[in-house]
């Protein structure tokens, strides 16, 4: 196992979801992998947290990754955050993404947790993805 298509898997992830024009049109540009400093969009998209497991077998190493995706949204409904982690589901659920280090055997949703957030202001929706990797 390595963790060394970590980095390519991210910003295959990345690139693609800035890519989307569906995602755009809810999101604008708003698609960060550290939150933002200063004042945040009212809707955005956040790549976050990863735990890595090794996933070798006979054909060679490869790693499966548990990935969390999170829409924030300060509006007082869940809608506009349940419209834009659709569409990260639309572009991320069994996307065939090309990594610039090692391949991409699937990527795909595993689960979802909607919550409110800043004292019920806000919404989160955080969207989790599993993807197997394989370092050739």
């Amino acid at each position: 196992m390595s963790y060394a298509v970590a980095s390519a898997l991210q910003s295959a992830i990345f690139d693609a979801l800035r890519a989307d024009a569906a995602l755009g049109a809810l999101v604008g540009s708003g698609i960060f992998d550290a939150v933002p400093s200063g004042a945040a969009p009212d809707l955005y998209v956040l790549i976050g947290a990863e735990t890595v497991r090794a996933s070798n077998d006979k054909t060679g190493t490869g790693a499966r990754h548990q990935l969390e995706i999170s829409v924030v949204s300060d509006a007082p409904g869940f809608s506009a955050a349940k419209a834009a982690a659709g569409a990260v589901c639309d572009v991320l659920d069994r996307a065939d993404l090309s990594l610039s280090r090692g391949r991409l055997v699937y990527l795909n949703f595993d689960r979802a947790t909607a919550q409110r957030s800043d004292g019920a202001a806000g919404r989160t929706i955080d969207l989790r993805f599993v993807a197997r990797v394989e370092d050739t």
